[in-house]
């Protein structure tokens, strides 16, 4: 193959690839929501929403959820007992972790004073501040701060 042949068939590859990685990266999935498991859907919509300050996102009979308008995840509250009154309940670290804004240790103490329960005060790690909180039903959530 001549140089110039050799030369034109590498840009060409060159220009393709990032075309290829764009349309993959395009047709991933999205997080569309997540589960947590709840005792009763009502009392945890106003938990999450007037205790914790999420808003409440979409309100169809079984299918609740609350989060951040604009965003793309969302928490679907899921009272499983009204499919399976057998379902356990789900409590402990569920792995979720939200970001605080603003001073983090004042934040925590401003949720503390509006009846959020902390398993975890505000603690300075090596690599940041956390704390954990725990709604009604034992499910708990780590915080963040939003930097």
């Amino acid at each position: 193959m001549p140089k110039t042949a050799k030369k034109s068939a590498k840009k060409m590859a060159k220009k393709s690839a990032p075309r290829a990685a764009k349309k993959t990266a395009a047709k991933a999935p999205r997080f569309a929501s997540v589960a947590i498991v709840v005792s009763d859907r009502n009392k945890s919509v106003r938990w999450y929403t007037e205790t914790l300050g999420l808003e409440h996102l979409t309100d169809m009979d079984h299918w609740q959820t609350v989060g951040e308008k604009g965003r793309q995840v969302e928490l679907h509250l899921c009272q499983v007992s009204e499919y399976d009154d057998k379902a356990p309940m789900e409590p402990g670290n569920s792995g979720i972790a939200f970001r605080v804004a603003g001073d983090f240790v004042a934040a925590c103490k401003a949720l503390e004073a509006r009846g959020i329960e902390f398993t975890v005060p505000a603690t300075k790690a090596d690599w940041g501040w956390w704390a954990m909180i725990k709604d009604p039903d034992g499910n708990e959530h780590c915080l963040v701060p939003a930097q």
